[in-house]
């Protein structure tokens, strides 16, 4: 997959002072297995750029472009492909559905594609230590675990790129390090790439590239 930007700014960042490097208003290219950082304080447009890439914001001047293709043109059919077989997210909210269970979130997803097999997904989850959590509600759950059931989610379908945004934010650094070596490890099942957005830490990966906004 190739993800670009020209002469991108979102509106409502259109007044905050940007740093010369930023992205913002100039552009990028993230293609093939990719593996970036993006780098950003907070305020700067981390939530709205994986929002843009999804198709969920539309208020921003300049073009994303997928696969070289306006993403303004795309249809509803275009957007489930894309989302189903193509691109894989953790969003910040996790958008997790609280009031049901771990195994009924994980599975949701899971039967869009059948992807994994139920012992491949427990696998992940005794990985991070939450095999004792397959029938708990998410609603109960702490923001870190939560967040481990949310990673784990976005490798139940095929993708070629991920667009992760903090998905470490609420993890020690061993959990971190569980999180890194499970993207990665799909990512090369996949011939992948990602985007990671972070505040500044890397923790522990080595990336192809980084990105500023």
């Amino acid at each position: 997959m190739k993800i670009q930007f020209d002469n991108l700014m979102p509106k409502p960042l259109a007044e905050i002072p940007h740093a010369e490097n930023s992205i913002w208003k100039t552009g990028f290219v993230v293609e093939g297995q990719d593996r970036v950082m993006l780098n950003a304080h907070s305020g700067k447009g981390k939530t709205t750029f994986t929002h843009v890439i999804t198709g969920i914001r539309k208020d921003y001047t300049g073009t994303c472009r997928i696969n070289d293709q306006d993403i303004r043109t795309f249809k509803l059919k275009d957007w489930e492909k894309i989302r189903k077989f193509q691109l894989s997210v953790v969003f910040q909210d996790l958008q997790l559905f609280d009031k049901i269970t771990v195994r009924e979130n994980l599975l949701i997803k899971n039967r869009l594609t059948n992807h994994k097999t139920e012992a491949q997904i427990k696998e992940r989850l005794d990985q991070f230590g939450m095999a004792d959590k397959w029938n708990s509600k998410c609603g109960i759950l702490s923001m870190g675990q939560q967040q481990r059931i949310a990673i784990i989610r976005s490798l139940l379908q095929p993708f070629e790129m991920m667009i992760l945004d903090e998905p470490f934010s609420h993890l020690d650094k061993v959990n971190q390090a569980i999180g890194i070596q499970m993207f990665n490890e799909e990512a090369d099942k996949n011939s992948a790439g990602y985007i990671l957005t972070t505040l500044g830490e890397d923790h522990g990966n080595t990336f192809t590239n980084t990105l500023f906004l």
